[in-house]
């Protein structure tokens, strides 16, 4: 949760002087909850402002939206920071409930247009927007890390950082063409979606990929396995998903890259991704 308070002149162009400002937690990245808005910084305009658009009339059966809340000129986001309707709940561990809400959620983006940001490749100085970019590239390109390194991303040198990367190279070795299309996909779900009771599940931005669907929900699981204490039922209650074993290989190659790649990764989230990367081996 950042420490930084929304500044004032934030507040009255969105409108919101005259309530107080309360922390929230999980689920919103840090944001402030301000009467029935909620005030985030973003980490990439151009994403939020492209998040900000689709929900504004995204609808999801059995899903809640967090609606955007437009400044008094019309922005979605202004000096680093947007505004959302507040909706109540937290994320819990009903993961099952993820990955179905996932299915529905991307029936409903299948449609949208490819953003013009999801086709650059990561540029320094580097943002976690590009190692989450450079990092998507490596489960998918026919050389691993290949977009990293173009852009001048150094190789990792903590113990597991290498560990990560050689079996991100191992894991590599076993993908398969896969002939599903790639459409606008939410790619962080896990520990994004909030539950309120026998409430409808709620979702607060939108993280676009340009994925299959189904490695969207294989992310949820790999997340869920490694940190969320699932138990590992949870991957073939999904099997039926579309090439379900090579878009789980591609969710943990994903994942490793992350943990190679960014400068906060910490040691103690290896043990999970090297759990869910042999189940993947036996899966293909």
């Amino acid at each position: 949760m950042t420490s930084v308070e929304p500044p004032e002149h934030v507040l009255k162009t969105f409108g919101l002087t005259g309530h107080p400002v309360e922390a929230l937690g999980d689920g919103w990245e840090g944001g402030w909850r301000i009467g029935e808005t909620v005030l985030s910084l973003v980490p990439d305009h151009a994403r939020a402002a492209w998040s900000a658009k689709v929900r504004e009339t995204l609808y999801v059966d059995g899903v809640r939206v967090a609606r955007p809340v437009r400044a008094s000129d019309g922005r979605y986001v202004v000096s680093g920071w947007r505004a959302d309707t507040y909706i109540a709940g937290t994320p819990e561990p009903r993961f099952d409930e993820v990955v179905s809400l996932a299915d529905r959620l991307h029936e409903a983006t299948a449609e949208l247009e490819r953003p013009r940001f999801l086709t650059q490749p990561p540029a320094p100085p580097f943002s976690d927007v590009d190692v989450f970019t450079a990092s998507d590239r490596a489960a998918w390109d026919d050389v691993p890390m290949r977009a990293a390194r173009s852009a001048g991303m150094g190789d990792p040198t903590s113990p597991d950082g290498v560990t990560s990367l050689e079996m991100l190279h191992t894991l590599a070795t076993l993908r398969k063409k896969v002939e599903s299309p790639s459409q606008l996909v939410h790619g962080d779900l896990f520990g994004t979606v909030l539950f309120a009771g026998t409430a409808a599940p709620g979702i607060t931005d939108i993280t676009p990929y340009w994925r299959p669907a189904a490695w969207a929900s294989a992310v949820v699981v790999v997340d869920a396995l490694a940190w969320g204490g699932a138990d590992d039922g949870l991957v073939d209650r999904w099997e039926d998903l579309p090439e379900w074993p090579q878009m789980m290989l591609r969710a943990v190659m994903f994942r490793l890259a992350v943990h190679a790649l960014h400068p906060r990764s910490t040691s103690g989230a290896l043990p999970g991704l090297k759990r869910v990367a042999d189940m993947v081996r036996f899966l293909v």
